[in-house]
């Protein structure tokens, strides 16, 4: 089975295609100095266009994992996830705590869709 890669660079690749799946690189909000419902905004509207270019949608999720660099922000980013996800097509899904590189980040959102 082959294996595809969309917007690599010399650390990783935005996008892994491999069989039926798209594994994304985990996506962040573009300004580290905005709030956390702005830079989960800014990193679902990220994952919108990495899955058009892998030939999907969020409507294909099969799994995310959601860092907040503190977890008192889960609502704010719920909030937001809530409105994005689409209707009776939640993935399974994780969210934990953890540092983020660089600092000043708030939230990273790494999923995986199907193709089909």
């Amino acid at each position: 089975m082959s294996i595809t890669r969309h917007d690599t660079r010399p650390r990783m690749s935005q996008v892994v295609i491999h069989g039926n799946v798209a594994y994304l690189a985990g996506q962040v909000g573009d300004s580290h100095t905005d709030s956390i419902a702005d830079q989960t905004q800014q990193a679902l509207n990220a994952i919108d266009g990495l899955l058009a270019k892998a030939g999907t949608d969020k409507t294909k999720l099969l799994t995310t994992t959601i860092w907040l660099a503190d977890i008192r922000n889960f609502e704010e980013m719920n909030g937001v996830w809530d409105a994005w996800t689409a209707p009776d097509c939640a993935p399974a899904r994780a969210c934990i705590e953890a540092k983020q590189a660089p600092p000043g980040w708030g939230v990273e959102i790494m999923v995986t869709a199907a193709l089909d």
